[in-house]
Order: C-alpha cells, then sequence, then structure tokens
C-alpha cells in the first residue's frame, strides 16, 4: 500500500520518499485529506475546465477563471483565493502549491485593470502568502518560498502635498523573480525589483532593490550579505551546525 502512494506522488513530485517513521496511522490520514482534494478539484469541470489532477482544498475561491490557466498537479491549500482580472493571465505551471489562506490577485480596481501573474513550474508558497500582479508579477521555476511572502508591483504617487494621496494616481513596473530561488518566510518584495536566479532571500526581508543571480539578500531594506559560492555555502553550513 505505502508503495502504491509513494508511487501516486512520484508523478508530481518524482524526488518524493516516505520518512521510514511514518506510521499507518498517518498514512491513511494524509490519503484521505488528499483523496478529499483530487474530488473537488475535479469540480472546476463546472466551469468547463480540465482540473489536471487539480488537488483543492477546502474553500477555495476563483475570480475570472476564464483568465486563468494551470498545469498538472496544482495544489491550492484551504481558503486560497485567485483573481484573474487583469489584462493578461493569471499562469500556473506545473507542481505549483500555493499555501493555505493565500490571495493570488492581479487586480481588484475595474478603473485600472492590472498586467498579469506567472508562476513557473515546481513552485511551492507557503501559506498566507499575497502575491500582486498589478505592474506584473513574474515567478521562475523551482523557486521554494516561506510562509507570508508579499509581492506588490505597484506605488502610489505623493509627491503633491495638496492632493489627496490616493488622487495622485500609481506607478506600475513589475516584479520579477528568477529561477531556483529560496525566499523565507515574511519577505516583502515591492515593485521594480528583479531577482536573478538561485538567489536566496533571508526571512523578514524588504526588497526594495534588484539582486544579480546567486546573491544572498537580507534586512530592511535588503541589502547584499554574500554571493552563492562553495566558500559562501561552507561558512553557512559553519554557521548553522
Amino acid at each position: 500500500m505505502k508503495k502504491i502512494i509513494e508511487h501516486i506522488i512520484k508523478l508530481r513530485n518524482p524526488n518524493f520518499a516516505f520518512d521510514k517513521s511514518l506510521t499507518s496511522a498517518m498514512l491513511l490520514s494524509f490519503t484521505t485529506q488528499q483523496l478529499w482534494a483530487v474530488v473537488r478539484g475535479f469540480q472546476v469541470c463546472i466551469y468547463l475546465r480540465k482540473s489536471k489532477m487539480m488537488l483543492r482544498g477546502k474553500h477555495v475561491s476563483f475570480n475570472n477563471i476564464a483568465n486563468m490557466q494551470w498545469g498538472k498537479f496544482l495544489k491550492l491549500g484551504d481558503h486560497v483565493y485567485l483573481n484573474a482580472l487583469g489584462k493578461g493571465k493569471l499562469s500556473l505551471g506545473n507542481n505549483v502549491s500555493i499555501g493555505a489562506f493565500s490571495r493570488v490577485i492581479i487586480s481588484t480596481s475595474l478603473n485600472n485593470i492590472g498586467n498579469h501573474i506567472t508562476i513557473g513550474n515546481n513552485v511551492g508558497i507557503g501559506e498566507f502568502a499575497y502575491l500582486g500582479g498589478a505592474g506584473g508579477l513574474n515567478i521562475g521555476d523551482d523557486c521554494i518560498v516561506g510562509q507570508y511572502l508579499s509581492c506588490h508591483p505597484e506605488n502610489h504617487v505623493f509627491d503633491e502635498l495638496d492632493t489627496l494621496i490616493r488622487h495622485q494616481g500609481i506607478t506600475r513596473k513589475g516584479i520579477e523573480i528568477g529561477k531556483n530561488c529560496w525566499i523565507g518566510s515574511k519577505v516583502t518584495i515591492l515593485d521594480g525589483v528583479q531577482i536573478g536566479d538561485g538567489c536566496v532571500i533571508a526571512a523578514g526581508a524588504v526588497v526594495t532593490k534588484s539582486f544579480p543571480a546567486n546573491s544572498v539578500i537580507g534586512g530592511v531594506p535588503a541589502k547584499l550579505l554574500s554571493e552563492r559560492n562553495k566558500q559562501s555555502v561552507n561558512q553557512f553550513k559553519k554557521a548553522i551546525a
């Protein structure tokens, strides 16, 4: 039984293997939850859309589902909300996982519709994320993201002292996050930022400017802590040992 379930899970994650300490009761509970998620995933057929083996948590909701596209084995945690009101699509690749209570929203305004959100293949995003797409948001393949990620590709203009800020308009540049990045919990990324491939962003960082590939970033506002190379990786291993 274990081997059969493990084989099924490997269709989504080829490197998966059960922990040796996993009990039959634990496995039964997990399997039951996943089967219900698959059943809820098939409910998207009422929108004339293929589920592609979507695992859909409880109370997941969609807005403008006609403007969404997703790949195989999309996993949406409980209470996730997807809003595809935009000029472009809300696009999710294969094996994408979005944690419970997350909100993925291109835009909510009807007078200035946002651009798009594109998330690549094999991306895992933790619970309580807020991903905005007003100026466009791209997240590359194979990124792993902790809880409470916040992306805001839009800024308010506030130059005029005699005019209400909410009446001064907005600027939009977009956010680009490269492939194979590790983003810690409670990271905030602001408009105009480009993160290169292979970057690591420390928990709690507020990223206000762009960084090249293989940067290790942290702080408020975020700054370059080091570059990913053999020497820096060895120093990191010693620090956490």
